[in-house]
């Protein structure tokens, strides 16, 4: 591809997997993490609660560009359970931190990707813009799983404010990396917040199918089907030899 001076890529499911069983051990840390400040809920209840606060306001936020957090799923389900304990009690924020703790456990690079990301460095620049709820979570696990070293921007929505395909983030994106749209790759698994977000902003997508062709689980609430095919006019990779081909034609 001539005149490709950037890349941006998402995190999870194209960068990174998180492997089975992460969002249960995520939730039983998170009950730990409040049964420690004396809040006891009734385990299964209190899954099922948060599992439905946490599509409902992914839902909501995946329809207007909002980011959500956490905070507000955990308030609600244990409300739901007869709770009277606000998004902002530091007892939520401590629980927070234990759920995600769960994440550096279970969470894997995709093969060739280290590979990769060595071999292109030299003649692009990189970034990295992903939909996440709790931004320092996602530094920690970027930096724990040897990613941070190479990339010259790195957009998290949770800390932003707004989350893909919002054209903020897209046009943040290409401004902090200093190059035009016509400059500028994305790549990313999701065909809604990725390749429809990187369309809409003007800039070229790549679909990385890598995560749907192994069925890898959605995420709660996720933004749309990875098994449904974006268009016949985008590319569409499923693995970091066939991105290094398409770059070099």
């Amino acid at each position: 591809m001539d005149g490709i001076r950037a890349i941006g890529f998402d995190l999870f499911n194209t960068l990174i997997m998180a492997e089975p069983g992460a969002l249960d051990e995520a939730l039983s840390r998170l009950i730990i993490g409040l049964e420690q400040y004396g809040i006891l809920p009734d385990p299964e209840p209190f899954r099922q609660a948060y599992r439905e606060a946490a599509v409902r306001h992914i839902t909501e936020a995946n329809r207007n560009g909002i980011e959500t957090h956490n905070r507000f799923w955990i308030s609600e389900a244990l409300q739901r359970l007869g709770y009277a304990i606000e998004p902002e009690d530091a007892r939520i924020s401590s629980a927070v931190e234990s759920y995600f703790s769960a994440f550096l456990d279970f969470c894997h690079v995709i093969p060739d990707t280290l590979p990769m990301l060595q071999d292109l460095k030299p003649g692009y620049r990189f970034g990295l813009l992903s939909n996440f709820t709790h931004a320092p979570a996602a530094l920690s696990l970027i930096q724990h799983l040897g990613l941070d070293g190479f990339f010259d921007v790195v957009l998290i929505s949770g800390e932003i404010g707004y989350r893909k395909p919002h054209p903020l983030l897209f046009g943040r994106l290409r401004q902090r990396l200093g190059v035009s749209r016509a400059e500028l790759l994305y790549v990313g698994d999701d065909p809604e917040a990725d390749v429809c977000g990187a369309l809409n902003a003007g800039i070229q997508p790549v679909w990385f199918t890598y995560a749907r062709d192994k069925g890898s689980p959605l995420p709660p609430g996720a933004s749309s089907d990875p098994s449904k095919r974006p268009g016949p006019d985008i590319p569409m990779i499923s693995n970091w030899g066939e991105f290094v081909a398409l770059l070099d034609r």
